[in-house]
């Protein structure tokens, strides 16, 4: 008995390429991305002193825009606090300690 292969060719490239995002739009969104990440930092380091004494390793919650920020021991309630007054906002999350990380990697 003889062995069928299948000689039907392989499809390459994407599944949807009318959803391709151009390299400018991407290019934009990165530079706004590093700029929001900038103003969180801004604001981190202008607040971060006062408040490690008496909070040390609290979440802070971030509105770059604004420059509100929210703290709170726990996490969830912090970001609660955040989405009150910001449901739609983009947010950054830090902790209130001598580098701002929130975990190890």
């Amino acid at each position: 008995m003889a062995q069928t292969t299948s000689s039907r060719p392989r499809r390459r490239g994407r599944l949807f390429p009318e959803y391709t995002i151009p390299p400018e739009e991407l290019a934009r969104r990165e530079a706004e991305k590093k700029a929001r990440c900038q103003r969180y930092r801004e604001i981190f380091a202008r607040v971060s002193p006062e408040l490690i004494d008496s909070h040390y390793n609290w979440f802070i919650i971030i509105e770059p825009n604004s420059g509100d920020y929210f703290i709170d021991s726990d996490e969830e309630l912090a970001m609660q606090k955040a989405r009150q007054k910001y449901p739609q906002g983009m947010v950054g999350i830090m902790r209130l300690n001598e580098t701002g990380t929130c975990g190890r990697i």
